[in-house]
């Protein structure tokens, strides 16, 4: 049998390809089956001058004001491998190798700058140019997963607002983007980016000519410049899953929902949804950006593996939020392997109470096939009342501040209904 492919995708759906005025973001995020995803809200917050803030690796300067950001992400790790911000900014990476070797040093890791770019983004074109800014003054580098066993990557981005989708695809500092205004997109592990560059380094195209990259004449391809000559197998292996995504878009442009989204990211048969070998989908999320400013936008999160079984959970920023203890990870501090020499020599539990009593639950659900299907129907449940309560508020039925504790309630109602 084939071995099936790893990492994770990313998805936008714009007007005229969603059914309604909005803006569907989504994805899933595929690591070692051991780690634990949680989800974290950060208020927006003011910081003295001269501040440092201390990502997974490395310190760099902080900014004088940072938004709210709901993360969800690796619980090992301080960057996220998905997330928004208050201003209706959504932002996931991808894994991608490229002719650029990948720096053996510690730096920003990808999930770091999707972190800094909602921190300091309130559109995605100014959370790209944050992100390209940083990989220019810090690089990108470092163990991608809590594991000894050394493993990097680079990184592609596809960030989104209310109005515009940018896919950006990096090559250590060189970096090129594109813009999408209309109709539905996906990333994977792979470069996508060919004559259609919106936006590039400025010594992209100098640097690819003095390497052999490019000729330096006729057209300039990103993806065929820095697509390396022997990718890994896990690059080619998703090209498979890419292939699928692209399709399950397609059949559904003109009519995306975040309920059509949650389906794509649960599809087993082109292995977006993932739960097999060391590898699984450990989270996942939907958001829905409203074109309409005076709306609310929607993030729904798993906060636990393998979406096919899990429930979509709405976050909405409001002033009543808070942080929800049952989906955060436990904290070391300075004891945490992470922030020792040399890292990931042991591992700690971060499982939170909700992934806790989630994986129970599934436990019963594969031991018995009857039980199984119980839970699953009521969870289906569980989310769909969810699913339309958000499209009551959308349409005006509802006011937002009715759902401000809407993920705490619903986390609350998951984790009560598995015990």
């Amino acid at each position: 049998m084939a071995e099936p492919p790893q990492s994770c995708d990313c998805f936008v759906s714009l007007p005229p390809g969603s059914k309604e005025d909005h803006v569907i973001f989504g994805k899933n995020s595929d690591r070692p089956r051991e780690e634990v995803q949680e989800v974290v809200y950060y208020p927006a917050s003011s910081h003295p001058s001269g501040a440092q803030v201390e990502c997974t690796y490395i310190s760099i300067p902080q900014v004088e004001h940072t938004h709210a950001v709901v993360l969800s992400r690796p619980a090992w790790l301080w960057g996220a491998e998905m997330g928004a911000n208050e201003h209706g900014v959504c932002i996931g990476n991808e894994a991608v190798w490229t002719r650029e070797p990948v720096s053996p040093g510690e730096a920003l890791l990808g999930m770091d700058l999707v972190r800094l770019g909602l921190e300091r983004g309130d559109s995605a074109w100014t959370a790209l140019n944050v992100i390209t800014e940083l990989l220019q003054q810090h690089g990108q580098g470092g163990a991608c997963r809590e594991d000894p066993e050394p493993f990097s990557y680079h990184n592609t981005f596809l960030l989104v607002d209310r109005r515009e989708a940018w896919v950006l695809e990096t090559a250590g500092k060189l970096w090129a983007a594109q813009k999408i205004t209309e109709g539905v997109k996906n990333i994977s592990n792979q470069l996508t980016i060919g004559a259609d560059i919106s936006a590039e380094h400025p010594e992209l195209r100098s640097v690819a000519q003095a390497r052999g990259w490019w000729s330096g004449e006729g057209e300039f391809s990103f993806t065929a410049a820095l697509s390396p000559d022997q990718p890994p197998a896990r690059m080619e292996l998703a090209k498979q899953r890419y292939r699928g995504g692209t399709a399950l878009l397609r059949q559904h442009d003109g009519s995306v929902t975040a309920e059509v989204m949650m389906g794509i990211l649960r599809d087993k048969d082109s292995g977006i949804c993932m739960d097999s070998g060391g590898f699984r989908t450990t989270g996942s999320m939907v958001s829905i950006l409203p074109r309409d400013p005076t709306r609310p936008c929607v993030h729904f999160f798993t906060a636990t593996p393998d979406p096919s079984r899990s429930v979509f959970k709405p976050f909405i920023f409001s002033e009543c939020v808070s942080p929800v203890a049952m989906v955060i990870s436990p904290q070391y501090g300075p004891d945490d392997p992470v922030r020792k020499q040399p890292r990931f020599q042991h591992k700690v539990d971060r499982q939170h109470d909700l992934y806790r009593a989630h994986q129970a639950a599934v436990k019963s659900m594969e031991s018995d096939p009857d039980v199984g299907a119980s839970l699953q129907e009521i969870m289906r449940y569980l989310e769909s009342q969810c699913l339309q309560d958000i499209e009551a508020m959308l349409r005006g039925d509802l006011q937002g501040q009715e759902l401000g504790d809407l993920f705490f309630d619903c986390v609350d109602t998951e984790l009560k209904f598995y015990q």
